[in-house]
């Protein structure tokens, strides 16, 4: 790592130019820089959700999943390179497994809320989808590592699992959208 952050404020982007990790230059607003910032947001989010009391295991599962949002977004940074593997998908998939498999199934959609660390992961959820759309149109233009693509849309759905998982270990439920709800007349 040597000195890589040892001068933060270089004023090289002045010009609406960022560096990559390969040494090249792009805009600001071009759609590798768009997919890595929405990555970052995602992982900042996921901080937001850390700041919360959750079981010990979810804690240590969602710190490895930013060490691997982390890793995504090195992977972003440079053109060509992978860091993201199947291994990461399968790890989602058997979180997945674990924590839905205690659920009722659902008969309604659910509303984003219920307890404050619940709500916080259907943040993370949102997020998470604009991260998968930023990176499948980067994919679109410049072909990248399928696992990064999966490994977001994996994500997106442990995210709406934990927020039920959370509720109930706020002792609540999930929020049912009313479908036939009454509406007031104005």
């Amino acid at each position: 790592m040597g000195n890589r952050l040892s001068k933060i404020a270089t004023r090289t982007g002045d010009d609406g130019s960022t560096g990559l990790g390969d040494g090249s230059r792009v805009g600001k607003d071009s759609l590798r820089i768009q997919a890595l910032g929405d990555v970052d947001e995602l992982n900042s989010q996921l901080g937001v959700l850390l700041c919360e009391v959750l079981p010990e295991r979810l804690r240590q599962e969602l710190l490895t999943i930013q060490h691997d949002l982390f890793d995504l977004g090195g992977e972003l940074c440079i053109p060509g390179f992978t860091m993201m593997g199947e291994q990461h998908v399968l790890r989602l998939d058997r979180m997945l497994a674990h924590y839905n498999a205690d659920l009722p199934p659902l008969k309604e959609f659910i509303l984003p809320g219920g307890s404050r660390p619940a709500a916080l992961a259907h943040v993370c959820r949102t997020v998470c989808r604009r991260a998968e759309r930023s990176v499948v149109m980067l994919d679109k233009e410049e072909t990248l590592n399928p696992p990064a693509r999966q490994y977001l849309n994996r994500l997106s759905d442990l995210c709406f699992v934990l927020s039920r998982v959370l509720n109930r270990e706020a002792g609540g439920s999930d929020v049912l959208w009313e479908k036939d709800r009454k509406r007031d007349e104005a």
